[in-house]
């Protein structure tokens, strides 16, 4: 029987199930291709809602896009065509007004209402454009002078692409990975650059004293100018209302001719809020990822924050914010996907949605290999004792190595064995055997100083105990295993375009993508051999 989605009142038992997606970003692609069994078989009918004229990309890849380091077409993360040949609904720049959850229908801006007999919100994040003088302190609607940019979107994109192609002046607001990511490749392209930031040093909350102030070094050596310690209070801009400068708490200011804020980014939960559904930093949603005292809404990626009803929730309560990262929300995607399919198609019920561990941090520069996670504030010589403040676990032991003259500095916090926390700077050998063990929970070797010879001549000795095997994850954001990406390059694939449409393998964050290079260069040498 056919019943399509611009029909109201109750759905008949024997008709397909409307799910209606709000949100065509990344982790709505995913869920979407996740889903298209469902939709083949007849048994659902999806449409997907993005306010863009685009459809979904890769947002984390803009500053990418804005030095001309990648294309739009490899950003592309869905094709409406071949989902339109599928049966799913594609309905391109168009807002959702409202949510109407007694009679189930998602307004939008323009046409008739779609009716949901399942809703699911993956309406992201939006950037945090800061209270300054000169601003546009709505930040709903923000109204951004000529001249500045938050590195959203595709227009933001452009701006950047225009001011590294004329080798203009560029002030980069922001000293976390999105803005120091953005600062390195403007800078690398040409364009001068200048980082604002508070704090010491840039990342601070993720490096220690020591580990920022070697980053720092290397960033200032390698020409990035750093205004450390600077509080950024308006901004200037010309007769024509297009940026000048930065104007600092000091009287100071900082001349440009592109201002990028990289100031955070914060859940977009006002359509939850609208609709009554419960919201805290993001929308409240349990451990299926269903809208905490709501029926059949659900929320997923940068939207949702998993904080469930029940106080005694060891989990809830160990709990945060939405991450930000692509990989956690991809999960998500997939997991809830799943779920629908068991119920839609009979499949076996996923297991329970597995609770996020911190997020490794990876800085991608040349010339500047970063991978940090968890809390790496403690100093070796606090660590010692047991702590019986600590609730009476076995105590935090912290290896550090430190050579700033040549910018590499490694720091290893350790429970049991099993990292806790680490900091690997100019040591990318180090840094990715570090972040395999970090995601697998492996205990670490007894000998560290086994760990800082991977950047060594005796390299090829290896680590005892590797996790570096087939099993382990090459790609983290979108889960996909060495042996994964192995198999897609004996099978064919010679270019990281080819593995990433076979295996999803670099379609995140990108940080993956000179390891899957290297897998099908040591593949091609072994052919022509």
């Amino acid at each position: 029987m056919s019943y399509t989605a611009e029909q109201h009142g109750p759905r008949p038992v024997d008709a397909p199930e409307r799910i209606v997606v709000v949100g065509f970003g990344p982790v709505a692609a995913r869920f979407v291709d996740e889903l298209r069994p469902a939709v083949t078989a007849g048994l659902a009918e999806v449409t997907v809602i993005g306010e863009e004229e685009q459809a979904a990309y890769n947002r984390v890849l803009i500053a990418d896009l804005g030095v001309g380091r990648t294309t739009l077409a490899s950003m592309r993360l869905a094709d409406p065509d071949e989902l339109a040949v599928d049966g799913v609904r594609v309905v391109l720049g168009t807002n959702v007004a409202r949510i109407d959850r007694r009679r189930r229908l998602v307004h939008v801006s323009s046409g008739a209402p779609l009716p949901y007999d399942r809703l699911v919100l993956a309406t992201g994040a939006r950037p945090v454009i800061p209270r300054l003088a000169g601003l546009d302190p709505d930040p709903l609607h923000p109204v951004l002078p000529r001249g500045v940019a938050a590195l959203r979107d595709l227009a933001d994109a452009e701006c950047l692409s225009e001011a590294v192609r004329g080798r203009r002046r560029i002030v980069v607001l922001g000293g976390g990975v999105l803005g120091l990511e953005a600062a390195l490749a403007a800078s690398e392209e040409g364009a001068s650059v200048t980082l604002v930031h508070h704090g010491e040093h840039p990342l601070g909350r993720q490096l220690d004293r020591g580990g920022g102030a070697t980053l720092s070094a290397v960033l200032r050596g390698g020409g990035l100018r750093i205004a450390s310690n600077a509080r950024a209070t308006g901004i200037e801009t010309g007769e024509d209302g297009e940026f000048r400068a930065v104007v600092l708490d000091d009287g100071s200011a900082i001349d440009g001719d592109l201002l990028v804020l990289a100031c955070g980014a914060q859940p977009r939960r006002e359509l939850a809020e609208g609709a009554g559904l419960a919201v805290g930093a993001g929308i409240l949603v349990d451990h299926g990822l269903a809208a905490v005292h709501a029926e059949n809404v659900f929320a997923i990626g940068d939207c949702a924050e998993v904080r469930c009803a029940e106080p005694a929730c060891e989990a809830c309560r160990r709990g945060s914010a939405p991450s930000g990262l692509i990989a956690p929300g991809w999960r998500q995607a997939d997991w809830l996907a799943a779920s629908f399919r068991s119920e839609l198609l009979g499949e076996a019920d996923p297991a329970p949605l597995p609770e996020e561990r911190p997020g490794v941090i990876l800085l991608k520069a040349r010339g500047v290999n970063l991978a940090a996670a968890g809390d790496v504030q403690r100093e070796p010589w606090e660590s010692i004792a047991w702590d019986a403040d600590d609730g009476g676990r076995l105590p935090l032991e912290v290896s550090l190595w430190a050579d700033p003259a040549h910018g590499r500095y490694v720091k290893m916090c350790t429970r049991g064995g099993v990292l806790e926390g680490f900091l690997a700077l100019g040591m990318p050998r180090a840094a990715a055997e570090l972040t395999l063990l970090f995601g697998s929970g492996a205990e670490l070797p007894a000998d560290r100083s086994v760990l800082l010879r991977l950047d060594g001549p005796e390299s090829s000795l290896g680590v005892p105990g590797s996790s570096a095997g087939p099993e382990s994850t090459l790609c983290r954001c979108a889960g996909v295993s060495r042996g994964s990406v192995q198999e897609a390059v004996l099978g064919g694939c010679a270019t990281v375009e080819e593995v990433s449409r076979s295996t999803r393998a670099g379609t995140g964050c990108g940080g993956c993508r000179d390891s899957v290079r290297a897998l099908i260069e040591e593949h091609l040498a072994g052919v022509g051999a």
